[in-house]
């Protein structure tokens, strides 16, 4: 049986990605400096910053492949220059690790924040809808960490390292409970995210289920041999989060983006998700129309965000 180590295991994300992997067969690790009732898995605690601990617990488990999610996971949480420093350290010593202990894969968790959206000096989509070929442009340490990280594994993938590797920017991660009205990682609840469209518009109105995103990484691991090296992949749903058309959404709430609104059909999403379908055959299927409860949709006035 294939065993994987998801870096990151005891988070939001991570706990979904482990279901979802044992759901399809995989025997699963967990490295956290934590550990988690949520997690079902084996859990390792490790510090990851740790290059000696994090090569050492790798030894022990001899993942065949692994899941890097571990990192500082929301904008503003620290100063840009720690968030910079961590988060690149942590994937210079998980790869490392990986190499080390022989496992033939590693996929990289990124951000569609890379694009640079919403920088304060302003920002405009070259086209719609936005896919993996869109130019980077990060404006804070969370974005320019998430370039720096892909580039160290588009580093292994040149410098010939003996592994499968991949990145994905999953798209705003909605966990099951959230549909229930827990909290998303925004501290709003999606019913209150899809009332008041501009808490939406910040991230393009994309999202995705984490369960959809955990199916992504199991995908991904069967076919990482089959797909060209280093590949990136944008993992979203299909459609906005968004109760109107998506057109209309970035009219009345992305007005800078107006020139492309009429790329967009019906409620299709900003983001693309083919490259993952053409590759891989992955497509999310978990929708919020099939899982939120009815919504608000009365919202209070708002301005626009420009």
């Amino acid at each position: 049986m294939t065993r994987v180590a998801v870096t990151g295991g005891a988070g939001r994300l991570g706990a979904s990605v482990i279901d979802r992997l044992i759901y399809h067969g995989y025997d699963v690790v967990s490295f956290d400096r934590v550990t988690s009732d949520r997690v079902r898995s084996r859990q390792v605690t490790v510090d990851l910053l740790d290059e000696h601990a994090t090569q050492a617990a790798f030894a022990a488990e001899r993942p065949d492949a692994v899941v890097h999610l571990a990192a500082i996971a929301v904008p503003g949480q620290l100063p840009d220059p720690e968030m910079y420093r961590i988060n690149t350290q942590l994937v210079w010593s998980v790869l490392e690790a990986t190499t080390a202990c022989g496992a033939n894969r590693m996929l990289l968790a990124s951000s569609p924040t890379v694009l640079g959206y919403h920088a304060p000096a302003g920002w405009t989509p070259d086209y719609l809808p936005l896919d993996e070929d869109h130019p980077v442009a990060p404006w804070n340490g969370y974005s320019t960490s998430k370039v720096a990280m892909e580039g160290i594994v588009r580093m292994a993938v040149r410098r010939g390292d003996a592994l499968r590797l991949g990145i994905f920017r999953p798209c705003y991660v909605i966990a099951p409970e959230e549909w229930e009205g827990a909290p998303t990682q925004q501290g709003h609840t999606v019913n209150e995210r899809l009332a008041n469209p501009l808490l939406s518009a910040v991230a393009l109105f994309n999202y995705v289920d984490a369960r959809d995103a955990g199916d992504f990484v199991a995908t991904w691991i069967t076919k990482a041999h089959e797909i060209p090296n280093g590949e990136t992949f944008f993992v979203g749903a299909p459609d906005a989060l968004a109760t109107q058309s998506t057109a209309d959404a970035i009219r009345a709430h992305l007005p800078a983006f107006a020139e492309h609104a009429d790329s967009i059909t019906a409620h299709q999403s900003m983001f693309s998700s083919e490259r993952a379908e053409r590759l891989l055959g992955w497509r999310a299927s978990r929708l919020w129309r099939d899982n939120v409860r009815e919504p608000d949709t009365t919202p209070e006035p708002q301005e626009a965000l420009r």
